[in-house]
């Protein structure tokens, strides 16, 4: 599948980027993936919150919301890590990377861009440009998903030299 998907951007890069680099076909190759990975643990979140909220039903908790949105960020995050260190950042040819660390730092990066920069940005959005709170996440995807894979590309998922 790398291949074919490989193909497609550099047929694009070609046509629209002449002078593009096998580097940055490599790159958004891997943006791309990163993209995939980020639909699925949108959906696994998703479902992961409900499943708290309807499993919690019964007891009729007023902070049921709180239990699902922390089962649905730990849970997907960890998700996103085991895809992303398999798929998207794997351990290149002499490197070895800590698993724990990388874990952790993976939490640090989605908790960042997650919580704390999407509520800075929804505020900004809402109270001082005065967009819908509906429409908010979109420009908060198109700023803190970048920055997230970056963050996990340059940062988090980052290899050592083995010794």
């Amino acid at each position: 599948m790398d291949d074919k998907l490989r193909n497609i951007i550099q047929f694009f890069l070609k046509k629209f980027f002449p002078s593009a680099s096998d580097e940055v076909t490599e790159h958004l190759l891997q943006f791309m993936k990163f993209g995939l990975i980020g639909v699925s643990n949108t959906v696994v979140s998703y479902l992961l919150n409900v499943a708290v909220l309807m499993a919690l039903a019964p007891m009729k908790v007023s902070w049921d919301f709180i239990a699902g949105n922390i089962v649905a960020f730990v849970l997907s995050v960890l998700w996103s890590f085991y895809w992303n260190s398999r798929f998207v950042f794997t351990v290149k040819d002499g490197k070895k990377r800590s698993v724990w660390r990388t874990l952790f730092r993976t939490y640090i990066a989605y908790g960042f861009t997650g919580i704390i920069l999407n509520n800075v940005l929804s505020w900004l959005w809402i109270q001082i440009f005065g967009i819908s709170k509906y429409l908010a996440p979109v420009p908060n995807l198109i700023i803190s998903v970048p920055i997230n894979f970056l963050m996990n590309k340059l940062w988090a998922f980052q290899d050592v030299d083995q010794k």
